[in-house]
């Protein structure tokens, strides 16, 4: 197995510097890892420094609350693509899939695919303030919507990925779609679990790390 594959190397940290990023891109370059998974603002910065390389760029839409218009993040990712993103990752409207509002969550989903342009979608789900059955269902809308991925988590909240929950989406979308799992992936054990459990990218700061124990 080539971890390094498995993982989007990733600084979304809202204090991130460009000298931040440049270590990021530094690492992924040396690693190959998948992807850099870093804010909007670097885009355009990372694809002229990846252009030669292995290494996708993703970005995240919506971020990290999924509480925009859908119209906004429709925009920002038609923005990204713009400036050169592979891969988006965007946070679903969690209020709206908690409330019921199915019809809202997948018209919110497909607006992103649409301007995607066809490049990769990861949908986030935002686990940890989910129950068992709003993740079932968000996986479904995101399936209908046609993403190709469902992710766990922002990073940004509660807590991040479970192993239960990533077996839960895997089991759902099986292999109609893919399961991004993300927050709190620090250890090889973490890594391997998550993979175990039906995971086929890990968003996560410890790459490098992950790496150099595997």
């Amino acid at each position: 197995m080539n971890l390094a594959k498995y993982i989007d190397h990733t600084n979304l940290k809202p204090e991130a510097t460009p000298q931040d990023i440049d270590r990021l891109i530094d690492e992924a370059k040396t690693y190959h890892f998948a992807s850099v998974c870093i804010n909007p603002c670097y885009v355009g910065y990372a694809k002229k420094k990846l252009q030669d390389s292995d290494v996708k760029v993703c970005t995240v839409i919506g971020f990290p609350l999924g509480a925009n218009t859908s119209a906004v993040k429709a925009f920002e990712t038609a923005e990204a693509i713009r400036q050169g993103a592979d891969e988006i990752d965007m946070v679903i409207a969690i209020g709206a899939l908690k409330a019921g509002l199915y019809q809202e969550v997948q018209q919110d989903i497909e607006a992103v695919v649409k301007a995607s342009q066809g490049h990769l979608v990861k949908v986030i789900l935002e686990t940890c303030l989910l129950s068992r059955e709003e993740i079932v269902k968000a996986c479904q809308l995101a399936m209908a919507a046609g993403a190709q991925f469902v992710k766990t988590s922002t990073g940004f909240n509660k807590h991040g990925a479970t192993v239960e929950d990533v077996a839960l989406m895997k089991a759902t979308v099986g292999e109609k779609m893919m399961v991004k799992a993300s927050g709190g992936i620090r250890t090889l054990q973490d890594a391997l679990q998550m993979i175990e459990a039906g995971a086929s990218r890990l968003g996560t700061s410890s790459g490098v790390m992950l790496v150099n124990r595997s």
